[in-house]
């Protein structure tokens, strides 16, 4: 059984175990019984199978966590219920914030906790023992769904949702519950009540889940493997690295750290097109960028666009003087950075695109516009993972001084080249997902197929087998743990 876990270096706080997508419990069981539950069922009853399946699929790793998602659901349907008719503008402004109060401060305590009261009792020379807190998975994602909710409702934008089961829904739904993408309630809210799905829609929400399933158990928990082998986090062995292994094994978490993030997006999107919810897109070939402003308008779109319209706009946004513009970003780059985890690195992290986008903002002024824009765009996403990646401030130094030669491990290393050797195939089809070629072969092929004859053919035959291969190499992956179907094919 596969489950997302994580203890963060502080010790205080670890991330509670819940069911996710890519595993064989996942696929083979509680997704069929799911589905066959909820084609059997009439379609007045759909929205319950829907809601129990969530509810049991966010329970799975303990149902305890259940009370905390349903208590801040009823926050958000209670506050939102005493803002009153739905006036625009002429609502009270208390029941918003005290909403958001709560909400973040729920947020707050299980996700920060550890990490401040840690640092003030480091601080004051304290005894260091804190209580572990347990952060309920996906927290972040349905707390800001929520927020976005009785924001929404107070200016006006939505209805009010006066039954709290189908808020619930909103707020629980297992595809996008526990790692997005960022859902607004405005995007769902007449699919919650009136939906259709077509057989192109099945079909074409299987074929992005198989694809979005490949995605993560095949190249980038291929990639993980490769980038935990060279830089191992928390082992000596990372300060004796060689320099071509450092910037191997960063190549390979930068490819696995998008792999990762857009599968799950891809897979949520697949499911949710399988019953007749249309998700907006989370990730858009972000690897193509030309600017670090374009690759923040391709990279986790429900995150930006959140902070953008519930921070950024409200603080006043550019249509303002320099130094508040300065402010109001400086605002948004911290609380990203914080989103992303409790440890100062991601707020370095956050800080780092800060710099790079005032550089844009006011002194590169087009460089989007020039063929200098991609390798400029790569190299700083590819620095910027570096402080995501590593929470030591040790390592950090470590693995950034050896990026640049300073390492005891030489240059290269028979290791370093076997690896290499290894998973040159794994390399490379990795860095084809990361671009547009798929889809335009695809494209290309469709234009082919519209023509007749030979190319009908061969369309049938790609809508065939590429959902079918894409779930035969991931459930052998599953299957297999370490297995690496490309491994096979060494150059």
């Amino acid at each position: 059984m596969s489950y997302a876990t994580l203890v963060p270096s502080s010790g205080a706080t670890a991330i509670a175990r819940v069911m996710v997508f890519s595993s064989l419990i996942f696929v083979f069981l509680f997704f069929p019984l799911y589905l066959l539950a909820y084609r059997l069922a009439p379609e007045r009853h759909r929205n319950p199978v829907l809601l129990v399946s969530s509810l049991i699929f966010y329970g799975w790793g303990g149902p305890q966590y259940l009370v905390l998602l349903v208590g801040e659901t009823f926050i958000a349907w209670v506050f939102a219920l005493l803002m009153g008719p739905n006036r625009r503008g002429a609502r009270p402004r208390w029941p918003l914030v005290t909403a958001c109060a709560l909400l973040l401060g729920l947020l707050a305590y299980f996700k920060y906790w550890g990490w401040l009261s840690g640092m003030t009792l480091a601080l004051f020379d304290l005894p260091v023992f804190l209580p572990e807190v347990l952060l309920p998975i996906g927290i972040s994602f349905y707390t800001f769904q929520l927020i976005s909710y009785v924001a929404d409702v107070w200016k006006g934008e939505v209805e009010v949702q006066r039954a709290f089961w189908k808020l619930l829904l909103y707020s629980s739904l297992f595809y996008q519950c526990i790692a997005g993408p960022i859902v607004r309630y405005e995007t769902v809210a007449t699919e919650i009540d009136r939906r259709h799905a077509s057989r192109t829609d099945v079909y074409l929400g299987l074929r992005r889940f198989c694809v979005g399933l490949a995605k993560k158990a095949v190249l980038a928990n291929g990639c993980a493997s490769v980038a935990d082998t060279l830089l191992p986090i928390g082992s000596e062995a990372l300060a004796t690295q060689a320099v071509t292994g450092y910037w191997l094994g960063m190549a390979f978490y930068m490819l696995q750290i998008y792999l990762d993030f857009s599968a799950y997006s891809d897979m949520a999107i697949g499911m949710g097109r399988m019953v007749g919810f249309h998700f907006l897109e989370n990730f858009d070939y972000p690897y193509i960028s030309r600017s670090i402003r374009e690759f923040w308008h391709r990279w986790h779109i429900s995150l930006s666009t959140f902070f953008r319209d519930y921070v950024y706009f409200p603080l006043g946004g550019s249509r303002c003087s320099t130094a508040k513009t300065i402010r109001n970003l400086t605002v948004v780059w911290l609380l990203t950075g914080l989103w992303h985890g409790a440890s100062w690195n991601y707020v370095l992290w956050g800080l780092y695109f800060l710099a790079f986008l005032l550089l844009e903002r006011y002194v590169l002024r087009g460089i989007g516009e020039s063929w200098a824009g991609l390798p400029y765009a790569l190299i700083v996403v590819f620095f910027g993972w570096v402080l995501f990646r590593f929470e030591s401030f040790a390592e950090l130094g470590t693995v950034v001084a050896g990026l640049f030669g300073a390492t005891a491990g030489g240059f290269s290393s028979l290791e370093v080249q076997t690896i290499f050797t290894e998973h040159l195939f794994l390399l490379i089809v990795s860095i084809v997902a990361c671009t547009r070629l798929p889809h335009r072969l695809r494209g290309a092929l469709a234009r082919i197929g519209r023509g007749g004859g030979l190319g009908v053919q061969l369309l049938g035959l790609e809508e065939f087998v590429v959902p079918v291969f894409t779930l035969i190499i991931s459930v052998a992956a599953l299957a297999g743990a370490s297995y690496n179907p490309f491994i096979y094919f060494q150059f």
